[in-house]
């Protein structure tokens, strides 16, 4: 059986999409308890307002038999005014705190014991005014009616109490709530925050270690690419250094032979003259000798040595004209003079490379080469008319060098070497290959003697 086991990004997108979940949670949650926690700071204020009301009502009580006291004591009319200003304001506040109490029974239950207790107290109040309009002198009958409120008066204190016990007692039960729930919303922001917290320092460590992991994955491929291309820039040297052998080796020792068998020959001939196939061989001989010089001189040109760049490629390219039918316009500055060994070999093997490209892919009839220098650089321009490098192989190129032979390849390899760029522009009415190479002047290659 086959375990799956998660890779470090699933880990840390799962640690991440946890953490998102988990605030997303606590915030509906938090949503939810804040609610309900505004609604028991609205009942709260509510418990405020009825203890208010309450407090109101007994004050218009008490003001009423203030007014009532103060009539029966002067006998103004001024007091007796207030007194009926006072009662409706009784009866309003009554109706006001039943209208609070709406929702609590054992309230509304005692404000109608009240609103009964209060109206025979006014009644009373009345009562002992008119007694004092009609009978002032009637002490008696003020007694009595004093007598009666007595009762009522404890009654609607007792009542009162109880009114205002009820809404302490609801006071306290929805401060408890309150707390309770303002104690749970601190409770579920402080866990949300600390399990987020968690997460995201999970999520942070995998998503460092795949960093981190990445970044020595690019590392190492850049030592391997960097390692690949000294080996390719060795490799190239190497080359050119067994070019350069195998040339003098065809010049110095094949080529020594074949030149002193053609002269025994033509000894031999001027003395047999008549021989016709010793006339073929010294042609055959002659023919090879041609050959060998040519294979000679395009593995590594003595020119490119001994005269430098300009001469070499005039050289070459004369010869290539002939051979392919491809017509060359050359554009060199009148005086080259010597540049550096390296960039020398490098110009010419681009050179050589490019011209290749044009007789075995472009199928084009005329080829322009131009140079320009300046004081620190040169730039070489090579530009054919032909049907040009398909659009897939050149973006495939410029991406990674993939899928279009080793010519370019190598040319791209010789640019990084030497620290020159290389630009391959193609479309379908022809390619232009250009390459840039930096370069010194007091890094002039050595005398002619010591080249060759």
């Amino acid at each position: 059986m086959i375990r799956k086991t998660m890779t470090s990004p699933t880990k840390a997108q799962l640690a991440f999409g946890s953490a998102v979940l988990l605030l997303s949670l606590s915030g509906l949650a938090v949503y939810f308890t804040i609610f309900r926690l505004l609604e028991s700071e609205k009942w709260l204020v509510h418990t405020y307002d009825v203890r208010i009301a309450l407090a109101e009502v007994d004050a218009a009580v008490v003001r009423a038999g203030r007014a009532c006291n103060g009539y029966l004591t002067t006998g103004n009319d001024d007091f007796e005014r207030d007194f009926e200003l006072a009662v409706p304001q009784v009866s309003e506040d009554i109706r006001h705190l039943r209208e609070l109490t709406s929702d609590n029974p054992r309230q509304q239950y005692l404000c109608s014991r009240f609103e009964v207790v209060a109206s025979n107290r006014l009644a009373l109040f009345r009562e002992s005014i008119d007694l004092r309009k009609t009978r002032p002198q009637d002490d008696t009958g003020q007694s009595d009616i004093k007598r009666r409120g007595i009762p009522l008066s404890a009654d609607l204190t007792s009542t009162m109490q109880l009114m205002r016990d009820e809404e302490q007692q609801r006071l306290n039960i929805r401060t408890q709530v309150s707390r309770r729930r303002f104690l749970l919303v601190v409770v579920l922001l402080t866990a949300a925050f600390i399990l987020a917290l968690l997460l995201f320092s999970v999520h942070y460590r995998l998503l460092s270690g795949e960093l981190e992991a990445r970044e020595q994955a690019e590392h190492a491929a850049r030592v391997s690419e960097e390692s690949l291309r000294r080996l390719t820039g060795r490799l190239l040297q190497l080359q050119d250094e067994e070019r350069r052998k195998f040339s003098r080796e065809l010049h110095d020792s094949l080529g020594q032979y074949l030149a002193g068998v053609k002269m025994n020959l033509d000894m031999f001939s001027r003395a047999q003259s008549d021989d016709r196939l010793l006339s073929e061989a010294i042609s055959l001989l002659d023919q090879s000798i041609a050959e060998t010089r040519t294979i000679s001189h395009l593995l590594h040109p003595p020119l490119l040595d001994e005269a430098g760049f300009s001469s070499a490629a005039t050289w070459y390219l004369d010869g290539f004209a002939q051979r392919s039918g491809i017509q060359i316009r050359l554009d060199f500055p009148p005086e080259i003079g010597r540049l550096p060994r390296p960039v020398e070999l490098g110009l010419f093997r681009v050179l050589q490379e490019s011209l290749t490209n044009i007789h075995r892919h472009a199928g084009s009839s005329k080829a322009e080469i131009s140079m320009k220098l300046s004081a620190d650089q040169v730039i070489l321009r090579v530009r054919d008319h032909g049907k040009g490098i398909p659009r897939e192989l050149l973006e495939s190129f410029r991406r990674n060098g993939a899928n279009v032979g080793i010519g370019l390849a190598g040319m791209r390899e010789r640019m990084r070497e030497l620290g020159g760029q290389l630009e391959v522009e193609s479309s379908a009415s022809g390619t232009l290959i250009s390459v840039t190479i930096p370069f010194e002047r007091s890094a002039q290659p050595a005398s002619v003697s010591a080249a060759g």
